[in-house]
């Protein structure tokens, strides 16, 4: 089967490694998604095991529309009986990037109508929708004049652990959690911080990395669990061998934030997937932060809008993550995402690496710092 691994920008190269490490085929990066081939074992160790996917589609149609009776044709063309009954149900999700067709429901309308007729025109009735909880989910996409219509695999997009147990302002993308961890190198076995975790998401993924923990081991419906084909056998086998694969190394892996109901809802996750005893929590202001290791990892997120109103200002607070950084963590290698590239500026170190990644719609500056001893003296020579 030829396959598609859904990502955010920046992180299909971490995720073509995952597909090479779960046994997939002819891995090909192309922009926010990875290609691959594999057989059914394969789909279903990507929904299980794959850290930065956010979902696996299966293309199965494509055809060429430059109006709408075309795709209302090539929708038709396919026979859609050979995927599913006339009384299970179906969705569709939409994504068009077209100057021709500019409304993506009504794509996502018109693909249904051409199902649904072609069902009604040979069996006299005609499947249902159901957009929250359908036997089969299904995606178009078109760019330009090029349609393809996939099954999609995941059902509810992966990023959606199930450790989420309470509501937190702007929560860190699990899948993007993932993936900063895995680009920044982190060994499993130093200490870890994230001395502003909010609801512990990097944290939360840290642990998963380090357990060789699968991270949708506690989702309880994928969409190829309403395919024809679907072989429950072998999905048990697959839940089965990574289970097996899981580890239990001691963690050193440490959260704080300033805000204690920040800190309740990350402890309530990390009890949740029985982390609890893999991250030690405290409800601290970063700038008061004694490390308790020589030498370690720093990964943050740094509070931005809304969770930000409370700082003077954004120069004064950037100044500070780099002082406190400088004085405080020498010794540690640090990785700070953010929104605002020109705040990063004001952390007053030099970045040893630059990556642009994506949380949601917002383009973000990954960046690098070394902390090591006479690094004010060069940042004071380099003045």
């Amino acid at each position: 089967m030829k396959l598609i691994a859904k990502t955010f920008h920046g992180l299909e190269g971490v995720l073509a490694e995952e597909l090479k490490g779960i046994g997939a085929q002819n891995i090909k990066e192309v922009n926010r998604a990875v290609e691959f081939e594999g057989d059914k074992e394969i789909l279903y160790k990507a929904n299980l095991n794959l850290r930065t996917a956010i979902r696996i589609l299966l293309p199965i149609h494509h055809f060429n529309a430059k109006n709408d009776q075309e795709l209302y044709d090539g929708v038709q063309q396919f026979d859609w009986s050979t995927i599913m009954g006339v009384d299970e149900t179906l969705a569709i999700d939409p994504v068009v990037y077209s100057e021709v067709f500019t409304h993506s429901l009504y794509v996502a309308l018109k693909a249904k109508d051409a199902i649904v007729d072609q069902f009604r025109e040979k069996l006299g009735k005609r499947p249902n929708v159901d957009v929250e909880n359908p036997s089969v989910r299904l995606v178009i996409h078109i760019a330009k004049d090029k349609a393809t219509i996939s099954m999609d695999s995941s059902g509810d997009s992966l990023h959606k652990r199930g450790y989420r147990t309470g509501h937190h302002k702007a929560p860190l993308n699990e899948v993007l959690a993932a993936g900063m961890i895995m680009l920044s190198g982190w060994d499993k076995k130093m200490p870890l911080i994230d001395p502003m975790c909010g609801s512990g998401t990097i944290l939360m993924e840290a642990v998963m990395y380090a357990r060789n923990y699968p991270p949708n081991l506690h989702k309880k419906r994928f969409g190829f669990m309403g395919w024809k084909e679907y072989d429950e056998a072998l999905w048990n086998k697959v839940v089965e061998e990574a289970k097996d694969k899981i580890e239990h190394p001691r963690l050193k892996i440490f959260g704080s934030d300033a805000d204690i109901k920040a800190i309740d809802i990350a402890r309530e996750s990390a009890l949740q997937f029985r982390f609890n005893r893999d991250i030690n929590f405290s409800v601290e202001r970063y700038e008061k932060l004694d490390p308790l290791y020589p030498k370690g990892m720093i990964i943050m997120n740094p509070p931005y809008g809304e969770r930000l109103m409370k700082e003077k200002n954004v120069v004064d607070f950037y100044k500070m993550i780099g002082n406190q950084l400088k004085q405080t963590f020498v010794g540690y290698d640090a990785w700070v995402i953010t929104s605002d590239k020109e705040a990063l500026k004001n952390v007053g170190l030099k970045p040893l690496e630059k990556l642009k990644l994506y949380n949601g719609g917002l383009e973000c500056g990954y960046h690098k710092f070394n902390i090591y001893d006479g690094t004010m003296k060069k940042i004071i020579k380099f003045r």
